[in-house]
């Protein structure tokens, strides 16, 4: 643990068969990053043309899971984080959806800012990144009728399905303090305990410091399309049409943006300076 590179970060992406979308994650790390950086994508045995497009760049580092055993999205993606931390040397680890995209300068720097000098703060996150407009994340929670009832209930939650988490989507970690406390992003599906959650409250009942940022802060750095994978593999996972329509929706929006247009428009993103 000693030898952690200080003042860099490794950011860790799980492909699966999204193409353009991992194409955009990663010409906007590059485009948008200053903060000292790696990037290692896990591909979990894609076999298709987005894994060819991984093995064409030369500043990625690829590790290939070739195991199709892990029954779930989620497990799959757990275990990628988890082999991109076992292979990480930086001080912090940041772990990234694959339908990400950073759209600031100095996002990383900012970010990591939050740890400060404290060196038992050992999660920087938020919850989810909503596209949607503030006023309709209001009316949701206002609406949500099983929610109030649960509470006016006082209903138990013994696995922590209704407790906050740093979500994976876009959290950075320091590497020291999960290898120190042996903690691990594979799930315990079983509990309810997807990809991150596990993670988290492990960190909190440990006593280790975390710090939750609104969701609106985050989205200052990062646009994120959930559900991308699955809409995107409609052979493989049942989406209802509603999801699927308020994707297309959010897409729209995303690459509308200015910034986004700029990234799409740069092949030479793709190119240039080795993986070091």
């Amino acid at each position: 643990m000693s030898d952690l590179v200080k003042g860099k970060a490794t950011i860790c992406i799980a492909n699966y068969r999204t193409l353009d979308l991992t194409r955009l994650c990663l010409r906007c790390i590059r485009r948008f990053t200053n903060y000292p950086y790696e990037v290692i994508v896990v591909d979990n045995n894609s076999r298709d043309e987005s894994l060819e497009y991984l093995k064409s760049l030369k500043w990625i580092r690829l590790l290939e899971r070739r195991t199709k055993n892990d029954l779930s999205g989620s497990r799959s993606h757990s275990a990628a984080l988890e082999l991109g931390l076992r292979s990480c040397s930086t001080e912090f680890f940041v772990s990234m959806h694959s339908d990400v995209f950073v759209h600031r300068d100095n996002w990383l720097t900012d970010l990591v800012g939050y740890f400060g000098q404290k060196e038992d703060i050992a999660c920087v996150g938020s919850g989810k990144i909503e596209l949607q407009a503030k006023w309709r994340i209001l009316l949701k929670k206002a609406t949500d009728l099983r929610t109030f009832k649960r509470k006016l209930l006082r209903e138990p939650d013994p696995t922590g399905k209704y407790r906050y988490y740093n979500r994976t989507i876009c959290c950075l970690y320091r590497t020291q303090t999960l290898l120190k406390e042996n903690l691990s992003f594979l799930t315990e599906e079983e509990k309810g305990l997807g990809s991150g959650k596990k993670l988290y409250f492990d960190l909190v009942d440990r006593g280790c410091k975390t710090v939750e940022l609104p969701s609106s802060v985050m989205h200052r750095y990062v646009i994120h399309l959930a559900h991308a994978t699955q809409v995107v593999n409609p052979q493989e996972f049942a989406l209802r049409t509603r999801t699927v329509k308020k994707y297309r929706r959010y897409v729209r929006k995303a690459m509308s943006s200015p910034a986004i247009q700029s990234v799409l428009a740069d092949d030479s993103l793709d190119q240039n300076q080795f993986f070091s």
